[in-house]
């Protein structure tokens, strides 16, 4: 949990802020998994904060979902065409990626469990994206 809690921080995932009149907060939830070796030993725990986005509204906490996605008939494709010209290819993989999208909508969520709030009715304006979020992928 500490891990995660660095990289959302690092990354200004959210700001604590007083929640506006006429605003709802949604909430947020813990989840863990144990990940484990082909040998059924632990390899690691992990953790990460996921938004409840089922409670947010259409219109007011989102306004699209749409996350452009390749088929994967155009996948290969272009991995034959980069066979054929003799192209040098690379894959990668994004830690945290959710969490490098930068959020338009204004979205309040309440303070993740573990946090404490300095003031009564402090609550978490996102910046970025989070996981469970409707617009996450989208961005």
């Amino acid at each position: 949990m500490a891990e995660e809690i660095h990289a959302l921080e690092l990354n200004k995932t959210w700001t604590v802020e007083q929640l506006p009149t006429g605003k709802r907060p949604i909430g947020c939830k813990w989840v863990f998994k144990v990940k484990r070796r082909a040998d059924g030993s632990v390899e690691r725990y992990k953790a990460w904060l996921v938004a409840k986005g089922f409670t947010q509204v259409e219109g007011i906490d989102f306004h699209e979902t749409f996350a452009p996605v390749a088929k994967l008939v155009t996948v290969r494709c272009l991995l034959t065409v980069a066979v054929a010209r003799g192209w040098i290819i690379h894959q990668m993989d994004v830690n945290n990626a959710f969490l490098h999208g930068d959020l338009e909508e204004e979205v309040y969520m309440e303070l993740p469990p573990g946090i404490s709030a300095s003031k009564k009715g402090d609550v978490c304006r996102l910046r970025k994206s989070l996981y469970g979020l409707r617009q996450a992928s989208r961005n």
